[in-house]
């Protein structure tokens, strides 16, 4: 899980980091998206070959875990970095406030360009 400290640590490391320096960030996000869901992880339920490549080639979660198995309030751990009973997201009839911090604006922040697809 992404805690508030580790978001605030990125931040002052990317904001440290030169222009040439800076990753590119690509962060998939997918419904129901199981560990065997894509090649890269070995198992041959679905061929990813292009998912595959950016997985070798950059970095991939190998050990994660879930503070909430509900999808949208999963979502909202992820990007705000936050259990749902703190960023208010605890059930799929919930609503997400936006005006928390989360791992976009902090990037944005940082000058990087964010876009959800």
């Amino acid at each position: 899980m992404v805690t508030p400290s580790a978001i605030l640590m990125l931040a002052s490391v990317l904001g440290a980091a030169g222009e040439a320096e800076r990753p590119n960030i690509l962060f998939i996000m997918a419904d129901d998206h199981g560990y065997q869901a894509i090649s890269a992880y070995g198992h041959g339920i679905n061929e990813t070959p292009n998912i595959d490549r950016l997985a070798k080639e950059g970095m991939r979660f190998d050990r994660a875990f879930v503070t909430n198995s509900i999808c949208g309030p999963s979502r909202a751990v992820i990007l705000t970095g936050l259990y749902s009973h703190l960023n208010g997201f605890k059930t799929n009839n919930d609503r997400f406030d936006g005006s928390q911090q989360t791992v976009a604006k902090i990037l944005r922040t940082s000058g990087y360009q964010t876009a959800m697809i």
